[in-house]
């Protein structure tokens, strides 16, 4: 880890120093001289990479799941603000993206952790494939930057099985360019509302057998709310060696420092009456949730006949400072690493791809809490504790052409965890326990292509997930024995069309059993453990329709954009809540935009709607309110430059954006996060 901390030193030095010259100080042996970035790129080598698939490829790829997927391209959110990983995956259904504050989101697909109000439980997150959740499944977005990306896979509920993930909501993968696709420089400035200014340049190259690509950001904003600023650097960087025509390694490296400020949940009725005011208490002692990290990684791809080896290995380095009700002082080291095989070929006469797969994700965190001051200031040390996670996978999926236009798909995957906490502040009768997870999960597919531009689809599959260290209390009788929360799922769908009509369709039925959910502990008190059962069902659909061409001239056209995701979220006879609905996600959820498109012109109306509140606690007892949002973005784009110009929220609506959820609420119980007021944004961005 000397290595990451060096870096990580070198880093928090890096936000004063011009962007400019941090990309020229990390390729010092190449000229950034205007004559050079202006002069036609020299591709010598082959302008593919084995490691990192091009957009086109990764599609294809993911279009071989039978069940929701999605590929989202770059150019789909390049022309917005892209403030948080909202505006990457709104137009997703069956993702429910609600942003609290800076950079935190509160993320859900199909129902996953519902009842986590503080970092991300029940989708795995990953960058070109190497995780970015901690060994135990937490996941945080600090180091996440939505206009760094060439393409995001989202992989919904059990059809992440390519990745070995197993929690319920899927996997989500973050893809960032090469050298072979990226633009030799690019450059982009962003502006708006409530003091947010983005100054982003990125750089790739191609020397013979080497590429390499550099970006790196700087991102400030004083927040809709008080007590909500917040500052994030980050440099994303990676370099691959292709030593022939079928072997290949690449070598990444994340850098992030973040700092942020948390305004707090509000009651309802300040949440729509007075949105800007933060917590008292959040502004006595100034909470905050300040991240710098390092990410390294290393993968590996061989081609070797009709089989493609893949072999990575990944380490991770980071610090959280969180003033919240204590003073928390927390650093994580995660190390593992994967292997995978795939294999095409036929039995008999009929076409197969095999894919087995491991994965190792080992991790530590030292966990310090102190009393927090007035201010943000470090008390006496309250709790000091290792927590230790280690995961083990195994898995293996194979595509049997039945026809040429119809496979059964077969998977299976063994996940083997472990959960580990020894108290070194009070190693006798203190919080040290341990739990050990194991659970082996088949799915079943079939996947028909019923034209060129048509796939049917449909599947049943089990997932499972461990605790993480958020949910386990190894002190309390009523949560040392938390169990793996599992799920059945049953889906039907199907995706298609073309550059006039695109179009996806899923619908699903999940049965889960230990559903982690806030249940009474006695006194008032309210912990999340395990519920009995659950029922989780919706229905996602998109479309894509450019349906008018010829509108004022011949080469203009209109396009339509809609995502709806329907979401029926409950109790199954519960004891307590009956058949009540599960809180913490609206029933629908619709996104839609309308745009004018004329030689690169483009603008048009969007709208967000929530039409029906739903609740924040299992009683059912306190709901959100509805809201519909008015927006409107236009802009210009050529090959080598683009502008644009997004308002947000333009009847400036009161709403709730995120609502944290509990057992059983009080009317004023501070569990609600304001949606932000009317904003305009404003980004210019130029490639050479």
């Amino acid at each position: 880890m000397r290595l990451i901390s060096s870096a990580m030193a070198h880093f928090t030095a890096a936000p004063r120093m011009p962007l400019f010259l941090l990309v020229a100080s990390l390729y010092p042996n190449t000229s950034l001289a205007a004559a050079d970035l202006l002069a036609p790129v020299q591709i010598t080598a082959t302008p593919v990479s084995l490691v990192s698939p091009d957009t086109d490829t990764a599609r294809e790829q993911i279009n071989q799941t039978p069940g929701g997927v999605e590929l989202i391209d770059a150019e789909q959110w390049r022309d917005t603000p892209s403030t948080t990983i909202k505006d990457v995956l709104d137009f997703t259904p069956g993702v429910i993206a609600q942003p609290k504050w800076g950079d935190d989101t509160r993320l859900s697909i199909r129902g996953s952790g519902l009842s986590r109000s503080f970092h991300l439980r029940g989708v795995q997150l990953y960058q070109d494939g190497v995780p970015l959740n901690t060994a135990d499944g937490s996941g945080d977005f600090q180091e996440i930057d939505p206009s760094g990306y060439r393409y995001v896979e989202v992989f919904k509920g059990s059809n992440a099985l390519r990745y070995g993930a197993n929690a319920l909501g899927g996997a989500i993968n973050f893809v960032t360019p090469t050298g072979y696709n990226a633009n030799r420089f690019s450059g982009r400035i962003d502006a708006g509302s409530f003091g947010y200014s983005r100054l982003q340049v990125s750089g790739a190259t191609v020397q013979g057998k080497a590429d390499g690509y550099i970006t790196a950001s700087t991102q400030q904003q004083d927040g809709y709310r008080d007590h909500s600023s917040g500052d994030n650097t980050r440099l994303f960087t990676n370099g691959g060696w292709r030593f022939n025509d079928s072997l290949e390694t690449r070598l990444y490296l994340n850098l992030t420092d973040a700092t942020q400020e948390i305004p707090g949940s509000t009651s309802k009725y300040d949440a729509l009456h007075n949105p800007t005011d933060a917590s008292p208490r959040n502004v006595l002692l100034d909470y905050q949730r300040n991240v710098k990290s390092v990410r390294i990684a290393n993968k590996t791809s061989w081609q070797r006949d009709n089989t493609l080896y893949e072999f990575g290995l990944f380490a991770m380095d980071k610090s959280l400072i969180h003033p919240i009700f204590r003073y928390l002082d927390y650093r994580y080291n995660d190390q593992g690493g994967f292997v995978r095989a795939t294999h095409e070929g036929l039995i008999g006469n009929f076409d197969n791809r095999l894919i087995v797969g491991a994965t190792l994700h080992n991790g530590d965190v030292d966990s310090r809490q102190y009393t927090n001051l007035p201010g943000g200031n470090k008390g006496a040390l309250a709790s000091k504790t290792l927590d230790s996670s280690s995961n083990t996978i195994v898995y293996a999926e194979n595509a049997f052409s039945i026809t040429p236009r119809l496979q059964i798909i077969a998977g299976l995957q063994h996940l083997d965890a472990e959960r580990k906490r020894e108290d070194t502040l009070n190693p006798v009768g203190g919080t040290s326990g341990e739990a050990s997870y194991y659970f082996t999960t088949p799915k079943l597919g079939l996947l028909w292509q019923t034209s060129a531009l048509t796939q049917l689809f449909a599947n049943v599959s089990q997932s499972a997930e461990a605790p993480t260290f958020g949910e386990l209390n190894f002190t309390n009788s009523a949560l040392a024995d938390l169990d793996a929360q599992r799920a059945t799922t049953v889906e039907l769908g199907g995706r298609g069309g073309n550059a006039q009509f695109n179009w996806s369709l899923s619908a699903y039925r999940a049965k889960l059993k230990n559903e982690f959910q806030y249940f009474d502990l006695g006194g008032g008190n309210y912990a999340v453990t395990n519920a009995d059962r659950t029922l989780h069902q919706g229905i996602e659909a998109a479309l894509g329709w450019r349906f008018l061409d010829g509108v004022i001239r011949n080469n203009d056209s209109l396009e339509w954009h809609l995502a709806w995701t329907h979401n029926d979220f409950r109790f199954d006879g519960d004891d307590n809540f009956g058949d009540n609905d599960i809180p913490g996600a609206p029933s629908d959820y619709i996104r839609s935009e309308v745009l004018y498109r004329l030689n690169g012109f483009f603008a048009g109306p969007g709208t967000e709607m929530v039409p029906k509140a739903y609740y924040v606690d299992n009683a059912n007892t306190l709901r959100t309110s509805v809201y519909t949002l008015i927006n409107l973005r236009a802009g210009y784009e050529q090959p080598r430059y683009s502008i644009y110009i997004d308002g947000r929220n333009l009847f400036d609506e009161r709403y709730i954006a995120s609502a944290s959820t509990t057992g059983i609420a009080s009317a004023n119980q501070p569990l609600f996060e304001p949606g932000t007021g009317r904003a305009v944004f404003a980004g210019f961005q130029w490639r050479l």
